[in-house]
């Protein structure tokens, strides 16, 4: 008999000691006995979505067979499902209250277990989302394998995004053909949100609809609509899958800052803080970059090892360098809290990004390159890590794959309150090609979308300069002396990483032919 309101386990009139996460564990498969419960539905049960080794993992199934008297060998009770996870395949009567049920793996045994009348999953602590399987509206099953793949595509992308907690495919897919209401999803998979779509296709043409669900206001986060060619069926999977995850990451960062900004100050959690911290990281404002890193050191006074708050404390320390509120004496703790990121999750694209900023403005170019590449295999949508990637490919010369990053980068973020930047370092990578014109469009666009942006006033300057356009130069020199009085040649010099003699003398000529000393 398992009681799960006073958290008590009887297998006859002995009581079974059995450890806290043990129960949790057993508790969580025998109420989602209809289903395979996989390792991260149990991280987000037992562990509260914190990652967990495979061998704790092991020891607490282990612990919990024994526990009802079954065996990895046995599995009478809990049987292990390749490659998928585990399922409670005893027979269970549920009744509740003080009523009692019989649950047995076969005549020779028998348990009684009590559970609530509800058993849906606990939220874990990091948003939560399953993606439902997209509907085939084509009428045509043998296209199934298209809004399948979509879908699975959608699954795997997410994942990568480590904020966040995204049920594993074969559970989300238990759904498939079938009239639920998302309510009922969110319940039983324990989540959040919740994403669904269809897939129609129009001759040789393809409408794909998503749209993200925020299960507890009951209300529409998202929603979009696709049209394109079917020339190439599987370019168009890989589109669609990067346009919608590029899509629904900000928009779930925004549902859970609005829900942490309802809380009292004094009750928020590391997470919550995280929350607000990256809402005022995104305003990119000197105030709010300071306000961002009080609420990231307040995360991080109640959890050292939170690895996502000290890689954007990092981040936000290095982007105070690149806009000028701040001087490089703060490098060193920045990368205090880069390296610390790395050691609690060196599977965080936050933290790997980081920690290339930090190695960027310490001038360790490969280094840096190296870290970014990394951040960007952990998620290939981070535009952020995309825009300061470029950055340092154009610093070390490599100006037209610097370009294509900072393409990458306004390609998955167009809306990106970061545009200014990301169109800043566009204008870099043409400077460094000696595309003059180029780097003066790029540069003016940036200006466009934040006048306070100082390093696309210093790249028009120098652009300018080099393309002998002797006024739009002067002005420019003008505007930058007003938006950065300290501005000269000797700080340019100091506070540029460019990696060639060459091209740091390049950069410099621009200044001087703009008139600046």
């Amino acid at each position: 008999m398992l009681d799960t309101d006073r958290r008590e386990l009887h297998r006859g009139s002995e009581a079974i000691s059995v450890e806290p996460q043990v129960l949790d564990l057993l508790i969580c498969l025998v109420q989602n006995r209809n289903r395979v419960v996989t390792k991260d539905d149990l991280i987000a049960s037992v562990w509260r979505g914190r990652i967990v080794s495979d061998a704790t993992m092991t020891s607490r199934i282990y612990a919990a067979r024994k526990a009802v008297g079954d065996s990895g060998q046995g599995q009478r009770l809990i049987r292990t499902i390749a490659r998928k996870g585990l399922r409670f395949v005893g027979d269970v009567q549920t009744q509740s209250g003080r009523d009692q049920s019989v649950a047995g793996a076969d005549p020779l045994t028998s348990d009684e277990i009590r559970e609530p009348a509800h058993s849906a999953l606990p939220l874990p602590e990091r948003p939560a989302i399953a993606v439902l399987p997209f509907d085939n509206m084509c009428g045509d099953p043998a296209q199934e394998y298209f809004s399948d793949g979509i879908s699975e595509d959608i699954i795997t992308a997410l994942s990568k995004l480590r904020w966040f907690f995204v049920i594993a495919r074969n559970s989300s897919f238990t759904y498939k053909g079938k009239a639920v209401h998302i309510k009922q999803v969110a319940e039983e998979l324990g989540v959040s949100y919740v994403l669904e779509g269809s897939v129609r296709k129009l001759g040789e043409r393809v409408r794909i609809t998503a749209q993200l669900n925020d299960v507890t206001t009951g209300g529409h986060v998202w929603a979009e609509r696709y049209d394109r060619d079917l020339a190439d069926v599987f370019a168009v999977q890989d589109e669609i899958t990067e346009a919608i995850v590029s899509a629904v990451e900000p928009q779930i960062y925004a549902a859970e800052n609005f829900r942490a900004r309802r809380k009292p100050p004094e009750s928020l959690d590391a997470w919550n803080l995280v929350m607000r911290a990256m809402s005022h990281f995104w305003r990119v404002t000197r105030q709010d970059n300071t306000a961002a890193q009080e609420l990231l050191e307040r995360a991080i006074a109640i959890d050292p090892n939170y690895g996502q708050a000290l890689g954007l404390l990092a981040t936000s320390h290095t982007f105070g360098v690149h806009m000028g509120w701040s001087d490089k004496t703060v490098a060193p703790i920045a990368e205090r809290a880069a390296l610390a990121a790395i050691r609690a999750d060196s599977e965080d694209p936050w933290a790997h990004h980081a920690l290339g900023c930090t190695h960027l403005f310490a001038r360790r170019l490969d280094d840096s390159i190296a870290e970014f590449e990394t951040a960007l295999r952990l998620n290939p949508n981070f535009s952020l890590a995309h825009c300061y990637y470029g950055i340092t490919l154009a610093d070390s010369g490599r100006w037209q794959e610097a370009g294509e990053a900072v393409h990458r980068a306004l390609r998955f973020s167009p809306r990106d309150p970061l545009s200014a930047i990301y169109f800043g370092a566009a204008a870099f990578a043409q400077y460094i090609g000696r595309n003059y014109e180029k780097a003066m469009e790029f540069a003016r666009e940036s200006i466009r979308l934040r006048g306070d942006f100082v390093g696309a006033r210093r790249l028009l300057t120098a652009a300018a300069g080099m393309a002998g356009q002797t006024e739009v130069a002067a002005a420019a020199l003008e505007e930058l002396r007003r938006a950065q009085p300290n501005v000269s040649l000797a700080w340019i010099a100091d506070r540029m990483p460019i990696k060639h003699d060459a091209d740091r003398e390049h950069y410099l000529e621009g200044f001087r032919r703009a008139g600046l000393d």
